[in-house]
């Protein structure tokens, strides 16, 4: 790796003589101007406005623009004679947790490399002691004409720096968040969470720019002069009408693309514990009910049939019993006629011998 900044370590009286690489690179693909017409390159060129001449970048310096529009120049040997103790040193300024450091602070990253077989003994020194103790430090360098903020850290066995931000270049996020009105459901939070568990983590590995390899494949069509493959997005666009819907549609298609939904069941989203059923009583008290409509009909119509059937019979047997009584009701009749035919005819006796014996 090529350097871009020669210094030390300034580690209370211990100097480490470092180099400063970076620790990442820009893969994005690069595009220049033309013109359309003619595929002629478009280039910048630099003109001083005064004489509307071109000016070599030699000839070119810094410069600071006062209030009352005075143009100060500032050269780098300006710069270079500042009295920074920065300047050529990274100055550690104390040790926190890494978890103190917002990652809204975190800017580019760099590897320092121990500068010199001198340096090697004194680089392992703080490797470990950041290793051991498992904290970050913090501290001060100048880079590019300004002076930075950085984090050291340990990355397998190199010690690693990233720049940091200065705190008040953070922006308070004022107005960002939504209005306070919005609240969640712990039914919503509940199917997030599940969403969240069947992603699973990350392999960062795997990861890969697929927008760069889009426009490569592009480019190598045009070249070949064939014609460009236009793919639709495969994700849905436009408002979410039923958040829990699209929840829940969400977890399932994160177990298809799992794999864990191939022996084509649907895939379980559990109910959440604590919400309320729609007609009382807990969801497991409900369970039979699902049942009993699957073996045949409703518990109404289940508990109606075994009515209907001596409903039926019913009039039968009471078409009998109405039947009989007119039948009885006849016997009755009957009996009892004969019965009072009997004793008018005893009486009619019983008169006549009476009437004999008086005539006697």
């Amino acid at each position: 790796m090529r350097s871009i900044w020669n210094g030390s370590i300034s580690f209370g009286l211990v100097s480490i003589p470092v180099k400063l690489m970076n620790a990442t690179e820009n893969h994005s693909i690069s595009f220049r101007q033309i013109h359309l017409a003619d595929g002629g390159r478009i280039r910048y060129r630099k003109v001083c406005e005064l004489d509307e001449e071109e000016v070599p970048a030699a000839e070119t310096v810094k410069a600071f623009e006062d209030a009352d529009g005075t143009v100060i120049p500032v050269t780098d040997e300006d710069l270079a004679s500042l009295p920074l103790p920065t300047a050529k040193t990274i100055e550690i300024e104390g040790f926190v947790p890494a978890a103190a450091i917002d990652p809204l602070q975190l800017d580019s990253a760099y590897y320092l490399s121990a500068n010199g077989v001198p340096a090697a003994k004194p680089y392992a020194l703080l490797r470990e002691a950041l290793r051991r103790s498992g904290k970050v430090a913090v501290a001060k360098y100048a880079l590019r004409g300004r002076e930075r903020l950085g984090m050291l850290r340990v990355v397998d066995d190199v010690i690693a720096m990233h720049g940091l931000l200065w705190p008040d270049e953070i922006r308070a996020p004022e107005g960002v968040a939504p209005e306070s009105g919005v609240k969640v459901r712990d039914a919503e939070l509940d199917l997030a969470d599940a969403l969240m568990n069947t992603l699973g983590d990350t392999d960062m590995d795997t990861l890969h720019d697929d927008y760069r390899e889009a426009v490569e494949e592009l480019v190598a069509a045009k070249a070949a002069g064939e014609p460009v493959a236009e793919e639709e997005s495969g994700k849905p666009e436009g408002k979410v009408i039923d958040l829990m819907a699209a929840l829940e549609s969400s977890v399932r298609a994160a177990k298809e693309s799992k794999g864990d939904a191939g022996d084509g069941e649907d895939a379980d989203v559990h109910p959440i514990e604590g919400r309320r059923p729609r007609s009382g009583g807990s969801r497991s008290a409900a369970a039979p009910k699902r049942t009993a409509r699957k073996g045949g009909g409703t518990r109404a119509a289940q508990e109606t049939a075994p009515k209907r059937a001596p409903a039926k019979k019913a009039p039968a047997k009471k078409a009998a019993a109405e039947e009989g009584k007119p039948a009885r009701k006849t016997a009755a009749k009957k009996a009892t006629g004969k019965k009072t035919a009997a004793k008018k005819t005893a009486a009619k006796k019983t008169s006549q011998g009476t009437r004999k014996r008086t005539s006697a």
